[in-house]
């Protein structure tokens, strides 16, 4: 109110000395002085501060799992760059990636290996597919007393001819069929041992893939005292089973037949009582 007085004071004095002089009139009339700032003005200079400068886009914010279109052309545009700084970098230190390799990466299905990559990679584990077993086929031997240490993958077993083992699960080969397990660490018998350095070049221990199965299940707890924080998980190793047939690089003993003394007919044991 104290700041209205003298401008409405102020107004009057101009009004009334603009209508006595008439050598006043020919000049442009000035605009009014306004008496206070409405609030509208402020929320115009407010809107013009915070506007958007791309009408195509609103500021809401969208909560939803589903993008939407503007915002997926960014992300693909930003992916693009990042592939073309990444090719950059690649052909800058002259490593390239092969067409095969950008399309498995590409494609979120399982990669395909050639037959060479798979004889390379059943090498590093530790044996090799022979093919699968046909009913002709007579592996399996009565029991030889002669042992090996093998090593599949990072364990080690002592096997003989029809012992079954658990290994974890083997790629590229199916049940049925027929493995070599060429990392052969020793070899033993009742009369000779081999050892290898690490390991024996001309042995071998033959094997048939009888199932791929599930070990028990793992219960994984854990736990934070005064935090409320547990968390309870479940794993199930995968497995391969393999039924051994043969041991290879060795001589094998000839077995010993023991016959039993066969008792004599018509001779009885007589039980003499013996007085107390």
């Amino acid at each position: 109110m104290a700041t209205r007085r003298p401008l409405q004071a102020l107004t009057r004095h101009a009004s009334a000395l603009f209508s006595k002089n008439p050598s006043f009139h020919s000049l442009p009339t000035p605009p009014p002085l306004p008496i206070y700032q409405p609030l509208k003005t402020l929320t115009s200079n407010f809107s013009l501060i915070f506007s958007n400068p791309d009408p195509t886009r609103s500021l809401t914010r969208h909560f939803s799992s589903k993008p939407r279109i503007g915002d997926v052309n960014e992300d693909n545009e930003h992916c693009d760059e990042d592939e073309d700084e990444d090719e950059d970098d690649d052909e800058s230190e002259g490593v390239g990636d092969s067409e095969d390799e950008s399309a498995y990466r590409c494609s979120g299905s399982k990669r395909e290996y050639t037959p060479e990559e798979k004889e390379v990679e059943a090498a590093a584990i530790g044996y090799q597919v022979i093919g699968p077993l046909q009913r002709s086929d007579r592996v399996f031997k009565p029991y030889e007393p002669v042992f090996a240490v093998v090593q599949v993958g990072s364990h080690q077993f002592k096997v003989s001819n029809g012992d079954c083992i658990f290994t974890e699960k083997l790629k590229f080969c199916e049940v049925n069929d027929k493995l070599v397990l060429n990392k052969v660490l020793m070899l033993g018998s009742s009369s000779q041992t081999i050892i290898g350095r690490p390991i024996l070049p001309d042995a071998a221990v033959h094997a048939v893939v009888e199932e791929h199965a599930l070990d028990a299940k793992v219960i994984i707890f854990k736990k934070k005292r005064r935090k409320n924080y547990r968390r309870t998980k479940g794993h199930r190793q995968e497995l391969t089973k393999l039924r051994i047939v043969d041991v290879q690089g060795i001589e094998k003993p000839e077995p010993v037949v023991t016959e039993k003394p066969s008792k004599a007919p018509g001779k009885k044991t007589e039980k003499v009582a013996v007085a107390a």
